[in-house]
Order: structure tokens, then C-alpha cells, then sequence
């Protein structure tokens, strides 16, 4: 089938308008994009090369940006005690604030049916799929949908790392994901 290039263009015409949006609150659009990240990503990855994976950029801007948001107040830094070179990062209270700041791309589909939200999602996930085989880039999919998620457990157990999920994480993106 032929695509739709109309499509795209409407995809990266909405794209323009969120990231004219994000430049509110001191922030700016990637700043914004790495909170919206680090607040579904899950305790494994949120290191900031995983950032940078899923946000499609260098680790050396990603790392910036990161460092900037812990300057400002919206993200946390963490080291290993382990290993003081393994970073991550969480966000703090400013951080989730931002996030859920209104934004008028998050507005305009909150008013469309639940039945065309529903299509939407997923014609966009496997239009998603196809472009992140095509360029072989890693799925960042949910815990629950992983085939290393174990859901025996009450909060589930991640059987590649060996370790049992914190409640909720489940829900949570993961950088090691596999389609189950």
C-alpha cells in the first residue's frame, strides 16, 4: 500500500505545535520531552544514554539536558553506590508538576471519542513498530507487555534482570523490553 503522506505531514505539523508548547515554565521542548520520559520510564532505565535512546538524540545533549533539569529543580540525580559512574535520574515534585501541565495537542485529543482515541493509539504504536524495526531502534515498551515480565509476583518480576518490579512499574517503560 501506498502511504499517506498526508499523514505525516499531519503527525509533524501536530509534533511542531506540541514543541511550541513545551517552551513554557523556563523549560524548553527537550527539557520537557526527557520529564515526560523519565516519568513513565521504570528504575532501570532512566540512565541518561536511555533517555537519549528514546528521545532520539545524542547522549552528550541528553546528558545537558538532564544536568540542566536537576539545576532548575525538576529532576533528581542518583549515582550507584556501586559504581559512582551509573547515573539516573527521577523527578521531583516541580518535575511531575511540569508534567502534567496542560498542553493543547493533550487537550484536543482528550475531546475526541474514547473509540477514536482508541484507533489513534493504535495506528500510531504500530506505525511506531514498523519505523523502530526499519531503523533498528528498541521498542521502549510497557513492563506488563515484555516477554521478561513475570506477572506472578504482586508487582510483577522482570526474569532478564533477575529483579522483582516496585508496584506500579508494571505500567512503567522499560529500555531492555521485548515483545512478547
Amino acid at each position: 500500500m501506498k502511504p499517506d503522506h498526508g499523514i505525516r505531514i499531519l503527525i509533524n505539523r501536530l509534533a511542531r505545535i506540541d514543541s511550541a508548547a513545551g517552551w513554557a515554565g523556563g523549560l524548553n521542548p527537550t527539557q520537557r520531552a526527557a520529564l515526560e520520559y523519565l516519568s513513565e520510564a521504570n528504575q532501570f532505565s532512566r540512565s541518561p544514554s536511555h533517555v537519549a535512546d528514546y528521545l532520539g538524540t545524542t547522549r552528550g545533549t541528553m546528558s545537558q539536558t538532564l544536568k540542566a533539569l536537576v539545576r532548575k529543580g525538576y529532576a533528581a540525580e542518583h549515582r550507584q553506590k556501586s559504581d559512582q559512574r551509573s547515573i539516573s535520574y527521577e523527578l521531583t515534585e516541580a518535575g511531575a508538576a511540569a508534567v502534567t501541565e496542560p498542553n493543547p495537542i493533550a487537550d484536543a485529543i482528550g475531546s475526541l471519542p474514547a473509540s477514536v482515541q482508541a484507533a489513534l493509539k493504535e495506528g500510531l504504536l504500530q506505525s511506531l513498530r514498523l519505523a523502530l524495526a526499519a531503523n533498528g531502534g528498541q521498542s521502549f515498551g510497557k513492563c506488563k507487555t515484555c516477554a521478561y515480565h513475570d506477572a506472578a509476583s504482586e508487582s510483577g518480576f522482570c526474569t532478564l534482570l533477575g529483579l522483582g518490579l516496585e508496584p506500579g512499574e508494571s505500567d512503567k517503560i522499560c529500555v531492555e523490553h521485548k515483545e512478547a
